[in-house]
């Protein structure tokens, strides 16, 4: 797989990944949770694969800027109406 795929997976799965852990890690802190999304995301996307075969050569960068991505996504969660509705429950 190269390196736009795995990218564009990752982005693509974020946001249902962080809904996931947001509703199954309530009383998490928001490092907890955030730590269980990168743990969860490096796993589905076979992040040590890519970076085995060259594809990735800078893991601390990519996951550094998927943590960003995962940052991001959950500002824009917690400004949209999705909060809204998770904390009407």
């Amino acid at each position: 797989m190269n390196f736009l795929n795995v990218l564009l997976r990752a982005v693509g799965f974020i946001p249902s990944l962080v809904a996931g852990i947001e509703g199954m890690c309530k009383s998490k802190s928001g490092a907890e949770k955030k730590d269980a999304a990168m743990m969860f995301l490096e796993s589905a996307l076979s992040t040590m694969d890519a970076v085995s075969s060259r594809e990735i050569v800078d893991a601390d960068k990519f996951r550094q800027g998927i943590s960003l991505v995962i940052d991001g996504t959950v500002q824009c969660l917690n400004a949209s109406t999705w909060a809204k509705k998770a904390g009407a429950q």
